[in-house]
C-alpha cells in the first residue's frame, strides 16, 4: 500500500514539473481505444493537493487492515481492477477529462466494508457509520450527482470503482476452494490436523485484544484461502498460544 501512495504523490510532482504528463496520461473515455494506457495512468494523476490528499487519506484509513486480510498482491489487484472498472463507468461521460485514484480506492473502501461491515467511520471525525452504510451512502451520493449532471467530480468512476472492488471479491471468494486445493496437494505432509483448525476456531475473537483480534481474523482468513500448510511458524505458534487459555 505505501507503493501505491508513494506512487501518486511522486506523479504529482511530476505532473506540477512536467505538465505535458497530465496530457498525455489523463482519461478521455472517448479516446480509451487509441490511449488505451490511460486507463490506468489516470488513476495516478490529480487536480491538485487536496484532491491527491483526500483520496490518499481513505486510502491510508482503509487499506492497511484490508491488505493484511488480502495480502499484498491480491490488495494491489483490487486497487488496479477498481480503477480499470472506474475508467470503464466514466464512458457515461465520454468526453470529460478524468484524472485521481477516487475509484481505486472507493474499490478499497467496498473491500472493507466487505470484510468488517459493522466497523464504525467517523465522518469528520464527528459522525460516526457503519462502513457498510458509508457504501451505500457514496453511491447514492455518486448515483445523484451523475444523474443530475454534477460537474467536477467523477461520479461514475466512483460507481465503477465500486462495481469492480465487488466483481473481484466476488473472483478470489469463487476461486479460494481451488487455491486451497492447490496449496494442500503441494504439501508432502499436513503441518496441522482438522482438530487443530477446530481448536483455532473456538478461540473468541471478541475477547482478544483488538491488535490480536486483528492478527487472529488475518491468519484465520489465510488457513481459509490456502489451507493450514500455507501458515508461517509464528503464525501457529500465535494461534496455538490463545486457543490453549
Amino acid at each position: 500500500m505505501s507503493f501505491l501512495i508513494f506512487a501518486n504523490v511522486a506523479m504529482l510532482l511530476l505532473e506540477q514539473s512536467v505538465p505535458a504528463v497530465t496530457q498525455a496520461c489523463v482519461l478521455m473515455p472517448a479516446l480509451i481505444l487509441s490511449r488505451p494506457w490511460t486507463v490506468i495512468t489516470y488513476m495516478f494523476l490529480h487536480a491538485g493537493f487536496s484532491h491527491l490528499f483526500f483520496n490518499m487519506l481513505a486510502l491510508y484509513f482503509f487499506g492497511p487492515r484490508l491488505e493484511a486480510r488480502l495480502g499484498g498482491r491480491r490488495f494491489i489487484g483490487l486497487y488496479l481492477v477498481s480503477g480499470v472498472a472506474g475508467a470503464l463507468g466514466s464512458l457515461v461521460t465520454p468526453y470529460a477529462l478524468i484524472v485521481g485514484a477516487s475509484g481505486a480506492v472507493f474499490g478499497v473502501m467496498l473491500g472493507y466494508a466487505h470484510f468488517w461491515p459493522r466497523d464504525p467511520i467517523y465522518l469528520f471525525l464527528m459522525v460516526r457509520i457503519e462502513a457498510r452504510w458509508l457504501v451505500v451512502l457514496m453511491t447514492l451520493m455518486a448515483l445523484f450527482g451523475g444523474l443530475s449532471g454534477q460537474s467536477g467530480i467523477a461520479n461514475f468512476a466512483h460507481l465503477g470503482g465500486f462495481v469492480g472492488g465487488f466483481l473481484y471479491l466476488r473472483w478470489i471468494e469463487l476461486r479460494a476452494p481451488a487455491v486451497q486445493f492447490r496449496a494442500k496437494a503441494a504439501a508432502e505432509v499436513p503441518r496441522s490436523t482438522g482438530a487443530d483448525v477446530a481448536r483455532w476456531k473456538r478461540i473468541q475473537p471478541e475477547a482478544l485484544h483488538p491488535v490480536n483480534r486483528e492478527e487472529y481474523e488475518r491468519v484465520m482468513a489465510k488457513v481459509e484461502l490456502a489451507g493450514t500448510a500455507s501458515l508461517t511458524p509464528d503464525e501457529r505458534a500465535f494461534l496455538d498460544r490463545f486457543s490453549a487459555q
